[in-house]
């Protein structure tokens, strides 16, 4: 019998209003890619405890850093809000800084997407550009205030992991952000640029650590089928890594 790989998910979190409680739900999205991509999925809650949150990391095969649509707060960065900018609850952004540490302090195998891909850039010492627009004037739109369909094209580094999933050719991708990465942390190196120059990629430089950060949504229903296998790589490596683990398709 084949064993599924465990891939952990963190989620949403909105805290308690007037008429409302405190409530945290998961993108189904991120859930259904894990799944199709032959692993099994496991919802992280933001725990206070580190020691529980330890638990829940060395019960993990992967790890999976979800966006959101909200940003992570500029004053904790060091600098004035912008208008653009609308930061995340605490909870989560506490939680999330958290979850990057410690996916990094153990090794973890690790896909960041979205606000995931900047807080763990940040986490590991990187900065962010706040608003795209008036950092880089002459930059391509990478976000649509309105639609949620604005695509664009990016650069792949040959020899990456992202080439070995993407291949050759203009490859699109969709696109909602005005935050981005500007300095890169230590442990990453960029592997997918926009031709503006923002930095739409990164993976890990160290041996023994599977890190990839998409600023993209390969989970998103914008997406196309190609960006499906950014979550298989995650599990194919998983899969490699451990030889306990076999993938599903090594059962038929």
């Amino acid at each position: 019998m084949s064993t599924k790989p465990l891939i952990g998910i963190n989620g949403d979190y909105r805290a308690a209003r007037k008429d409302a409680a405190p409530l945290s739900w998961f993108n189904a999205g991120y859930y259904d890619s894990v799944t199709a991509a032959g692993g099994l999925p496991m919802m992280v809650p933001p725990v206070a405890d580190d020691e529980d949150l330890k638990q829940y990391l060395s019960m993990l095969d992967g790890l999976v850093i979800a966006g959101c649509t909200l940003d992570m707060d500029p004053v904790r960065m060091g600098m004035d809000k912008h208008p653009a900018t609308r930061a995340m609850p605490s909870r989560r952004e506490d939680f999330d800084r958290r979850l990057c540490t410690m996916a990094a302090e153990m090794k973890i195998p690790t896909l960041a997407v979205g606000v995931g891909m900047q807080e763990m850039n940040v986490v590991l010492g990187g900065t962010l550009i706040q608003n795209i627009n008036e950092a880089m004037p002459r930059a391509l739109h990478h976000r649509d205030p309105v639609e949620n369909h604005c695509r664009h094209v990016i650069e792949i580094v040959e020899g990456s992991r992202l080439w070995d999933v993407y291949g050759p050719g203009e490859i699109r991708v969709n696109s909602q952000h005005h935050m981005a990465v500007d300095e890169l942390a230590p442990p990453f190196t960029v592997t997918a640029t926009c031709p503006d120059g923002v930095i739409e990629a990164y993976e890990s430089v160290e041996p023994d650590w599977y890190c990839v950060g998409v600023q993209w949504h390969p989970e998103n229903e914008t997406s196309s089928a190609l960006d499906m296998q950014v979550f298989q790589s995650l599990l194919e490596f998983v899969c490699e890594d451990s030889p306990a683990i076999l993938p599903l398709r090594a059962a038929a």
